[in-house]
């Protein structure tokens, strides 16, 4: 069979560095959870009840993904760019319909992650009713650090996430902070999607979420994961 043609070139695969290893991990999909820490879910004026909810989410495209280290603009059609750090879980196996107990083998490893959010932009669709992508899923919207395998380090469940801009601490928590854990969370995204490797779940984001400007520098740190920083240019 001959080689399929195509009108434009495709884009190249969006992948990450691994920690330890010459191979990249290629992106497939990034979901995002919404408000899974209390702090944060009432900051934004929805407290959450683990006992009658149940853990929402949100996707942003591959070609949102920047690299951690990089400057990105100022996006457009926004007064209002804020920052949110987060544990990331890389996918590394398929799974569909995962009972929690066994969610442990779809992880392949882990880094930071930013969900920078025009965070105007999804309040007016949040009080509309409608979707979150104008607010969430735009250029450079997912930075993401280089990926430190599973190894020993299991199913994180604790350990320090902190943010600073320009120095100036602005959020800081723990893990175990998180209201649905990791595993809970797999499995129950695990009903709604076959996941598969390449895969990245967003963990949600602690308290203190706020917005930059132009000439900003994002630096953050989660335990045993590692370092991000991201660097606001001038506006597009």
């Amino acid at each position: 069979m001959s080689a399929a043609q195509y009108l434009f070139t495709p884009p190249e695969t969006v992948s990450l560095p691994v920690r330890g290893e010459a191979a990249r991990y290629p992106v497939r999909r990034v979901f995002c959870v919404g408000r899974n820490y209390h702090a944060h879910a009432i900051e934004m004026g929805n407290p959450v009840d683990k006992a009658t909810m149940r853990p929402f989410y949100f996707i942003k495209d591959a070609s949102a993904v920047v690299q951690s280290g990089a400057t990105v603009p100022y996006p457009a059609g926004t007064g209002n760019y804020q920052y949110e750090l987060e544990l990331v879980v890389a996918i590394g196996a398929e799974g569909f319909r995962v009972p929690e107990a066994d969610a442990e083998r779809l992880i392949y490893g882990y880094c930071a992650g930013l969900d920078m959010t025009r965070r105007d932009l999804q309040l007016v669709a949040r009080e509309s009713g409608r979707p979150w992508d104008l607010g969430k899923n735009f250029e450079n919207a997912a930075v993401l650090t280089e990926i430190v395998p599973k190894g020993e380090l299991g199913v994180l469940g604790s350990g320090a996430i902190e943010l600073q801009v320009n120095g100036a601490v602005r959020q800081s928590a723990d893990l175990d902070k998180l209201i649905w854990s990791i595993p809970e969370l797999l499995a129950d995204l695990s009903r709604f999607y076959h996941l598969r490797p390449g895969d990245l779940v967003f963990t949600g984001t602690p308290e203190g979420v706020g917005p930059v400007v132009s000439g900003d520098r994002i630096t953050g740190h989660i335990d045993r994961v590692g370092n991000i920083e991201l660097n606001i240019g001038a506006a597009e």
